[in-house]
C-alpha cells in the first residue's frame, strides 16, 4: 500500500483479529488506486502538492476499504459515487 497501513485500516473497520491481512492488504492497494483515479492524480503528484496524503484522501480511502470489506459482492460504480461522504472529501482534489 502507498499511503493506508493495515493498523489504520484495521481501527477504522474495527478488525480485532489477523486473520484476513492479506485480503486488506488487496482492498487498501485497490482503494489507494482507485481514489488516485478519481481523482486523477499519481501519488507524486498528491505529495508534491499536499507534502503528504490529505485526511480527507484518507479518510475516503478507509470508506472505500470498509465498503468492500463489508460488502464482498459486486458493488456498482454509481454505488459509490452516491455516498456523499465520500464526494465530499475528495471532490476537492480532484484535478481538472
Amino acid at each position: 500500500m502507498k499511503f493506508l497501513t493495515l493498523d489504520y485500516i484495521k481501527q477504522h473497520s474495527r478488525i480485532d483479529y489477523d486473520c484476513e491481512a492479506e485480503i486488506l492488504d488487496l482492498y487498501g492497494c485497490a482503494a489507494e488506486d482507485a481514489l488516485l483515479n478519481c481523482c486523477n492524480r499519481t501519488m507524486e503528484n498528491v505529495i508534491e502538492e499536499y507534502g503528504e496524503v490529505p485526511a480527507p484522501l484518507m479518510q475516503a480511502a478507509l470508506l472505500l476499504v470498509d465498503l468492500s470489506y463489508q460488502h464482498r459482492s459486486p458493488v456498482s460504480t454509481q454505488q459509490v459515487h452516491n455516498l456523499p461522504t465520500f464526494d465530499i472529501l475528495v471532490k476537492p482534489y480532484v484535478k481538472l
